[in-house]
């Protein structure tokens, strides 16, 4: 072994040396490799905040510029929606009150009229429902949310959901499966709003799954974190889709509004949580939606 002497008279080995080098070199590594994956998860933590930012205010503006118009088109629809009605009325009175002397070939003939001009009404009326249930449906997703939030048990609001949404699930041969953390987990939240949320998830579940299927609900809690999945058996969703099923109005389903998961997203955004999906085509979606642990 060769040693060497320093200006100092000290001795010491070029290996020594070398393997000291060489530790401090990987020691760098490993330190600019674990602060680099450390900054880009910060950057993509506050892309993200900065779009849920956007998202917000955007939404708080459509909200305000909106809901005077949504006011002023409600009431004419109202009127129109109880004057169907009455017309309805009336019509189903004068098919009753014909003249004694009327013949029945008549009286036939008028019934039929007066039955054709009720099947228009009845499409007038819901045609006008529709119109108000997209409307409403609008409202939810850009109107103002007043948030009244409170110290809840997940477990026991997803437990009356699934007592709620279970007779349904039944009807169309879908089986629910829960899984849920064995001790409480508690969220600061608006227990209305929640449970409408998890509610849309579930319908939306239901709606893939025409042929059966399973609905599984699980909770777990992870650090200060709640984190709650929502799992269907259908056919999941293709990628192209995956990346515009949150958009307003796009659905892949006849006569839906496309609102459901866009508002989805905003009740559970606004209590500071998090929404993801995660799919493939023939096995299934995914969703997990994350919340921050309410402390005692």
């Amino acid at each position: 072994m060769t040693f060497f002497v320093s200006a100092t008279g000290d001795l010491f080995m070029p290996e020594l040396v070398l393997s000291f080098a060489l530790g401090a070199i990987l020691a760098a590594g490993a330190a600019w490799q674990f602060i680099r994956r450390r900054a880009l998860r910060e950057s993509r933590k506050q892309k993200k905040l900065l779009l849920r930012t956007r998202r917000a205010e955007k939404l708080a503006e459509l909200g305000k510029l909106t809901g005077h118009l949504a006011h002023e088109i409600r009431n004419p629809l109202s009127t129109i929606i109880m004057n169907l009605k009455l017309l309805s009325e009336d019509i189903a009175r004068l098919a009753k009150t014909l003249p004694d002397k009327t013949s029945a070939e008549e009286i036939e003939s008028t019934q039929n009229r007066y039955q054709h001009q009720l099947h228009k009404i009845e499409t007038v009326s819901r045609e006008v429902e529709r119109v108000t249930n997209t409307l409403n449906d609008f409202l939810r997703y850009a109107g103002r949310l007043e948030l009244h939030p409170a110290r809840y048990d997940i477990n026991e609001i997803l437990d009356d959901l699934i007592d709620f949404y279970e007779p349904q699930a039944s009807g169309k041969g879908i089986q629910i499966r829960s899984s849920l953390s064995k001790t409480p987990i508690f969220c600061s939240i608006d227990k209305d709003y929640i449970k409408q949320a998890f509610l849309n998830l579930f319908i939306n579940a239901g709606q893939v799954m025409d042929q059966g299927g399973e609905l599984i609900i699980r909770t777990s809690a992870q650090a200060d974190k709640v984190l709650i999945e929502i799992i269907d058996t259908g056919p999941g969703i293709r990628p192209e889709e995956q990346e515009k099923i949150f958009d307003p109005y796009y659905t892949t389903r006849p006569g839906g509004t496309g609102l459901g998961l866009p508002t989805c997203r905003r009740i559970i955004e606004e209590h500071n949580g998090h929404l993801e999906l995660h799919s493939e085509p023939g096995k299934g979606t995914r969703f997990v939606i994350e919340f921050p642990m309410a402390k005692e």
